[in-house]
């Protein structure tokens, strides 16, 4: 088989000097490409290359939710796993347990015993589901590094704060045996 080239100058439409005339162009066009280093830009295959980034940009993001996604799943289900395995019974007893949830004062009912038990700061009373329980305060601290929202109750935190109150309070009394004039204009 002929070239083109071969095959317009058979069929007469093209001359021998028109022939001649684009090799010598070719051929100065790929010289003068290896001399100044350049390379022709094909506009496909930049657009390809493109859309072949944008993909990777799309997918690796989409990975990075579903591993946040999967994370945020398996701490949920480590909370749920560490609750169920080391809960303490309620007894459902006769004395009133309240705490602070959401805005709004809660109450479970417990023994005697489990109820002096969350005052000290040994249980601390968590949220399973759409229930509370009562766990051990070691295992909160495990639930809290975990998800901290999870721990509803802890007296431990409780007297902490309480200290710092009766700190300020005490330095506040260093200053009653002063008197405040009326009259003093800042």
């Amino acid at each position: 088989m002929a070239s083109l080239q071969e095959q317009l100058l058979k069929a007469g439409l093209a001359d021998k000097k028109q022939a001649k005339q684009a090799r010598q162009d070719k051929h100065k066009k790929i010289k003068q490409q290896q001399k100044h280093k350049q390379v022709s830009v094909d506009e496909n295959k930049a657009a390809v290359e493109l859309a072949r980034q944008e993909k990777l940009a799309k997918d690796q993001s989409l990975n990075l939710e579903r591993k946040q996604e999967a994370e945020k799943k398996a701490i949920t289900a480590q909370v749920k796993q560490l609750i169920e395995l080391n809960r303490q019974p309620k007894n459902n007893g006769e004395v009133p347990c309240n705490f602070e949830f959401e805005g709004k004062v809660k109450r479970i009912f417990v023994s005697d015993k489990t109820h002096k038990h969350v005052t000290q700061g040994r249980l601390a009373i968590v949220l399973l589901g759409n229930d509370f329980e009562l766990v051990p305060m070691p295992v909160a601290d495990k639930i809290a590094e975990r998800a901290p929202e999870s721990v509803v109750y802890r007296a431990d935190k409780l007297t902490i704060d309480n200290a710092k109150d009766d700190l300020n309070s005490e330095e506040d009394d260093w200053y009653a045996d002063y008197e405040i004039p009326d009259d003093l204009v800042w």
